[in-house]
């Protein structure tokens, strides 16, 4: 079947109407006459019309030559309308910024990158703070240019990089039970007894249930459920069952204590993601990506 010349070629065809020469339309493409011959050849191999008439005096357009060119004319305008609406597009895009971030990096280390950039270069940027999976389905939607998340989901279709990490702790009131002891805490105990927990979804959530699972001793399920970690902190301080948290969102007061606990690796990797490429789209994205893998 035949395919639809490329657009340049389809310019060159323009400029033959025009000009009456294949030399001249050559000129102007910036080609020699050689290879707009050979361009033009092409083009009628492809619509399967003959679209010239080549004579000593000149070249002519043949009846179908003269519908083609007719039509290549409205439909370069519109490519070149869009080539300028994209390019304005990309302007525009250059001076904003969308992040969406997780809880933790958003609280904690995205803020000083946005800061960081800001000194670099004029940008515009926002940032939205979710969990995890609210950051993956912004970054696959379009809403985010880059995502920073700190858990284990889903990263199907997106591309990664590990931009530093941080350690959960398990946390308590100095009231608690656990408060009191003096020898680290096994992953068996601490599994078996309910937790003030971050919700579905959520990074820290994810990465303290992936890693006592693979110690042997799936967490029990959480005591109460809350979407901040202020708001677990929160519940801790006022009574409730310990928690595990980044040691980031651990504020310098004397009313929590951390608690050791051994058999389980609680590390866990910060994440940047974005659609596309190995690299990201240049400008603020790969600015800023790259200010986060210096710091990490």
């Amino acid at each position: 079947m035949p395919r639809l010349p490329e657009l340049d070629a389809l310019r060159l065809l323009v400029a033959v109407a025009r000009t009456g020469s294949i030399g001249a339309a050559a000129k102007e493409a910036g080609v020699s006459q050689q290879a707009a011959s050979q361009r033009l050849r092409t083009i009628e191999a492809e619509t399967g019309l003959p679209l010239l008439q080549r004579g000593p005096t000149g070249t002519t357009l043949t009846p179908s030559g003269r519908l083609v060119v007719e039509w290549s004319v409205g439909l370069l305008a519109r490519a070149d309308e869009m080539e300028a609406a994209v390019q304005t597009l990309r302007e525009r895009r250059s001076d904003e910024l969308h992040v969406f971030a997780s809880m933790t990096t958003a609280e904690h280390v995205v803020p000083r990158w946005l800061v960081r950039l800001r000194r670099e270069r004029a940008v515009s940027a926002t940032m939205v703070a979710t969990n995890t999976t609210g950051v993956l389905d912004a970054v696959r939607r379009g809403e985010a240019d880059l995502g920073f998340t700190e858990g284990s989901g889903d990263l199907t279709g997106l591309t990664s990089r590990v931009v530093g990490g941080d350690q959960l702790v398990l946390v308590a009131s100095t009231e608690d039970p656990w408060a009191e002891r003096r020898s680290p805490l096994t992953a068996a105990v601490v599994s078996r007894r309910p937790l003030t927990s971050r919700e579905p979804g959520s990074g820290t959530r994810q990465v303290a249930e992936d890693a006592f699972r693979a110690a042997g001793h799936p967490l029990a399920p959480p005591e109460v459920e809350l979407t901040t970690n202020a708001a677990v902190l929160g519940a801790v301080r006022a009574g409730g069952a310990p928690a595990l948290l980044s040691a980031l969102t651990l504020p310098g007061t004397d009313d929590l204590v951390v608690l050791p606990v051994r058999g389980v690796d609680l590390g866990r990797d910060f994440t940047a993601v974005w659609l596309g490429g190995t690299r990201p789209p240049a400008g603020p994205v790969r600015d800023l990506l790259a200010i986060a893998v210096r710091a990490s």
